[in-house]
Formats: structure tokens, C-alpha cells, sequence
């Protein structure tokens, strides 16, 4: 990093353009890496002791991220690195990561509450769903596939897998069978499943949906 203060770089992704983009959460701060020219650019955060954390890109190439310490997501020029912050209604929310569906909309696992969120960019619209593991859950990876929204709750006892559809606004839950260990992060495969990060069992699930 180009700043020593830039501590505990997190969740890299990339863009469409090949651009590398990652949260620094310890620091306070968000940052690109261009590969090419191996320029890093790193700016602060607006609110302090935001924790960034979880980071989704949009069709338009836009960065949107969680901040893990406030009921804030925000979003990140990707030109001129300005930053964006929306404030979620609910004072005690803590989103911490975060998932994107095809039409742009933010969705956020909120670890504090134990809730879904979904945050609409063009209107500007929030709305939760309380988690069924209630909240105590800490609802914690999250990812979209074909616009269902999964994610795992991790203050659960053996974790769980959630599936949430938002046009019925019903939920279903799978029993983790190692337990889980906290799953910290999820992805789709490109064949149609999902791959889970237990970080507390050294291992990685694979999920088949039929």
C-alpha cells in the first residue's frame, strides 16, 4: 500500500475493465488497483470508524460497499473516487457484506440486527426482512444467483443456508452439515451452484440446486 496507514486491505473484486477494487477496512478507506500500471489510489472514507467491508460492482461499472461500523452503504465514483453514503433507516443497522441483482439493487446481510436488506440506488427505497433465525442470527455471507438472494446466518448453531425469493418475499433454510464454522463469504460457480468460505472449519461447501 502507498500509505502505511492503509491497514487490513479486504474483499478485492474486479470490475469489467480488468480494474481491481478492495475495501481497507482498519484504515478507513477504499482503493484501486489498476494492474497494468500497478497504480494504487486509496481515499477515505467520509464517516469515521466506518469499517468498509463487503464490496459489489454494478452494470455500470460502479462500486457499492458496506460500512460495517454505521447503518450507512455507499457508493464510489469510479472515475474520481468520490464517495457516495445512503443512511439506512434503522439506526442500529451493521451491514456487512453485500450482493447485487441483475436490475442494480443493493442487497446487504445486516450481522447486527439480524436482518435482509435491499437498497434501491434509483429510488433511494430500503426495506428489510427480519431473518429466520431471528436477531441473533448475524446474517453474514451473501450472494445473488439468477435474482434469488442466498445467504448464511452465522450466529446460528450449525450456520445455515437461506434462500430468499424476493418476488414471493418467502424465505427457505438449509442445516450447514459440518456447522458452518461462520461463513464469511459466498459466490455462485459458473455452473449454477454456490461455493461457501467455512472459515471456522477449514473447509469449502459446495452446494448443488436442483
Amino acid at each position: 500500500m502507498p500509505d502505511p496507514a492503509a491497514r487490513d486491505p479486504h474483499t478485492p473484486i474486479f470490475d469489467g475493465k480488468g480494474v481491481l477494487w478492495f475495501t481497507v477496512q482498519g484504515a478507513n478507506m477504499i482503493g484501486r488497483l489498476v494492474p497494468h500500471t500497478g497504480v494504487v489510489r486509496l481515499v477515505t472514507v467520509p464517516s469515521a470508524h466506518a469499517l468498509p467491508y463487503g464490496m459489489v460492482i454494478s452494470s455500470k461499472g460502479v462500486p457499492y460497499f458496506a460500512e460495517f461500523g454505521t447503518n450507512r452503504i455507499a457508493d464510489i465514483d469510479p472515475v474520481t473516487m468520490a464517495i457516495h453514503e445512503h443512511v439506512l433507516p434503522n439506526a442500529g443497522a451493521r451491514p456487512r457484506r453485500v450482493a447485487i441483482t441483475s436490475d442494480d439493487v443493493i442487497w446487504y446481510s445486516d450481522y447486527a440486527r439480524g436482518y435482509l436488506g435491499r437498497y434501491d440506488p434509483k429510488s433511494g427505497v430500503v426495506q428489510e426482512w427480519a431473518s429466520p433465525g431471528g436477531s441473533t442470527s448475524q446474517p453474514y455471507g451473501i450472494t445473488a444467483l439468477h435474482d434469488i438472494i442466498w445467504y448464511s446466518e452465522s450466529g446460528v448453531r450449525p450456520n445455515t443456508l437461506v434462500r430468499f425469493d424476493p418476488k414471493s418475499q418467502k424465505f427457505q433454510t438449509w442445516i450447514i452439515p459440518s456447522g458452518g464454522g461462520v461463513v464469511r463469504n459466498m459466490m455462485p460457480t459458473r455452473d449454477g451452484g454456490l461455493v461457501l468460505a467455512e472459515s471456522g472449519v477449514g473447509k469449502v461447501a459446495l452446494v448443488t440446486i436442483e
